[in-house]
């Protein structure tokens, strides 16, 4: 095993003191306000705000100078404009506020635009799935790698799938009819960040989403590729953390995974 780095370990420090009050709130979840940003299907709650300042604090009593962009309050630059956290506080709260525990403190650090280390914590389940650059990835400090199955009609898939004020229906209903008479199955888990963790230790082949932000795939970015994956936006290009897509997957299934969720708009031409 190699130990993380002090970098590394603040950072899983922040994700399990925030996961903590996490779990707390879950209990009491017929207390908490329930708002919403652009729509009814985007809600969010005092458990989110209350969990990125938690993130936010331990971060920046670590290191002052690094700049935080979080789903919740957006980006606060730094003096050092090399490096910015990258944190969703609490990935998946619809389920959160269904009482499914599947939900995940997200919490990244990008250098010059690339992540180099990455924690995604589940507090329910008690799993923190860990990495940075060059030393590989670990689930409760345990190696892990991607699955070895090559063959699509094997694999277990992860996606997001658009909900009410979401672009790429269409799309949607589209990767679905060439997928599905492929593959073993399709899950949706309502967290991407649980979605690529999982990717990152075997449980899906695959995780891809159309329209992502990046404090949802940037820790799984670099967990799933210090794991063996390959990690690029959904048109095979190099993945951009502001560029709203991501396919997350195993080097055998990359290239049949972009060709069966190619863009309509390439297919009409």
């Amino acid at each position: 095993m190699t130990a993380p780095s002090p970098t590394l370990a603040a950072m899983i420090d922040a994700a399990r003191t925030a996961g903590e009050r996490l779990k707390q709130d879950f209990l009491e979840i017929a207390s908490l306000e329930i708002r919403h940003k652009a729509g009814l299907a985007d809600p969010f709650t005092e458990a989110d705000l209350r969990a990125e300042a938690t993130v936010r604090r331990l971060l920046g009593a670590y290191r002052p100078d690094y700049g935080f962009l979080g789903e919740e309050g957006g980006l606060v630059e730094g003096a050092d404009r090399s490096h910015v956290w990258i944190v969703d506080p609490l990935d998946g709260t619809a389920n959160f506020l269904c009482g499914l525990p599947i939900f995940a403190v997200n919490v990244a650090l990008a250098r010059d635009g690339e992540v180099i280390a990455g924690v995604t914590h589940i507090p329910m389940l008690g799993e923190t799935f860990r990495a940075e650059k060059g030393k590989g990835a670990y689930l409760n400090d345990q190696p892990i790698r991607v699955s070895n199955r090559e063959d699509m009609i094997q694999a277990m898939l992860a996606v997001g799938i658009p909900f009410a004020g979401k672009p790429r229906h269409d799309q949607f209903y589209a990767e679905m009819e060439r997928l599905t008479p492929r593959v073993t199955g399709i899950r949706r888990l309502g967290a991407g960040a649980v979605d690529m963790a999982y990717v990152a230790c075997g449980r899906f082949d695959a995780y891809w989403e159309q329209s992502v932000s990046a404090w949802d795939m940037a820790a799984g970015a670099i967990i799933v590729t210090e794991a063996g994956g390959v990690v690029t936006d959904t048109v095979g290009s190099p993945l951009d953390l502001m560029g709203g897509t991501v396919l997350a997957t195993t080097p055998h299934l990359h290239d049949a995974l972009l060709n069966a969720i190619r863009p309509l708009e390439a297919v009409a031409t």
